[in-house]
């Protein structure tokens, strides 16, 4: 039997702009299938959980635009448990909100927060260790974190700096780190105690909740305003009116950098973010050249290093690339250097300011 306690906040709302022209506005990345798997992000992430949580204690969090979405792909799920972001704003009142509804359902709550659109390769050892989270969490005032031992010095996560002096694999968080520079990534590497930041938090409801009334007492007092309504008809009206109000923050900024009761478990599952094209590229199987293909059939001439994703059983033919994205979707061919990938943020606003937003 699973534990009635164990709840889930899997967050389904962000657009994933850089892996345009794939991921767009109406239809974001978490709802496709970006492995070729066969089960989308977010299935792949919802039955994950459901390893170790009661479906229906699975709440998805996600803007109002994506409801159909949601139901369409996780069919299951009751109206109760999709819970809709009227504005976009940030992760910290979305969790706010959520956990008080969470709250007032079950006071011995404790839960993960959970991305919806990440990769984990070994799904036994990633319940393993959010079951010691819980149980940690459960005995004690404990905001924690899931961080993943890093590889090499990248730039583009946050990190998290631990008390090198404590054995136990439950670490006390010194402090977290914006993305650094090269050099700052490599002396953190060298110093042994920094780990990448994978937004994955575990906590009872009720230390949460105490957190955020004690560092961002207006937000609570925002949202704490509902609590009569929260879980009833009338929840709609008032989030309707209230919660384009909060502040756009994230919940890093909003409590955990201010709060001393936070710890850290080294994950003992392979992650990746899947941020990127190349980040998708490094998880995917390669032919002899090094190519990954997504769905497309290829014939390769002097072609290696590719990311190269189509519609089912497109022929593709390439001679003479080396490290390129190539996306074909509908009425947009995206042929981009990997290394520049990070601009592709920037090349969707132009396009979108040049062609409108029926592009993105």
């Amino acid at each position: 039997m699973k534990n009635k306690n164990y709840y889930a906040i899997l967050m389904a709302g962000g657009v994933g702009s850089r892996f345009w022209p794939i991921s767009t506005q109406d239809f974001p990345k978490q709802f496709h299938d970006m492995l070729g798997t066969g089960d989308t992000l977010i299935q792949k992430t919802f039955n994950r959980l459901a390893k170790l949580i009661p479906e229906e204690n699975i709440f998805i969090l996600t803007n109002e635009r994506y409801n159909d979405l949601v139901f369409e792909q996780l069919p299951s799920v009751t109206k109760r448990q999709v819970v809709l972001e009227p504005a976009m704003r940030n992760t910290a009142p979305c969790i706010l909100y959520a956990s008080l509804k969470i709250q007032k359902e079950n006071a011995d709550a404790v839960m993960i927060v959970a991305p919806s659109d990440h990769w984990i390769e070994d799904e036994n050892a990633f319940s393993q260790n959010v079951e010691q989270a819980f149980s940690y969490c459960s005995d004690n005032d404990a905001l924690m974190t899931l961080g993943i031992t890093p590889t090499f010095p990248n730039t583009g996560y946050g990190y998290i700096e631990y008390d090198k002096d404590v054995s136990s694999n439950i670490k006390s968080v010194d402090q977290f780190r914006e993305k650094p520079d090269y050099e700052t990534a490599k002396s953190f590497l060298n110093r042994g105690n920094f780990l990448w930041n994978a937004g994955i938090f575990m906590w009872s409801v009720k230390t949460v909740v105490s957190a955020f009334q004690e560092n961002q007492p207006q937000l609570f007092e925002l949202f704490e305003k509902g609590i009569n309504v929260y879980n009833t008809e009338f929840e709609n009206d008032f989030i309707r009116d209230h919660y384009k109000k909060a502040a756009n923050i994230s919940v890093d900024y909003a409590i955990m950098e201010k709060s001393t009761n936070v710890y850290v478990i080294p994950a003992t599952f392979d992650w990746n973010d899947l941020g990127t094209w190349g980040s998708l590229y490094d998880k995917l199987d390669k032919d002899r050249a090094n190519n990954a293909v997504v769905n497309a059939k290829m014939l390769t001439e002097d072609a290696s290093g590719n990311m190269i994703r189509t519609k089912a059983h497109k022929l593709v033919v390439v001679d003479g690339l080396k490290d390129y994205i190539i996306v074909d979707k509908d009425e947009v061919l995206l042929i981009f250097p990997k290394e520049k990938e990070q601009d592709i943020k920037k090349v969707l606003k132009n396009v979108k300011d040049k062609f409108g937003e029926h592009y993105g």
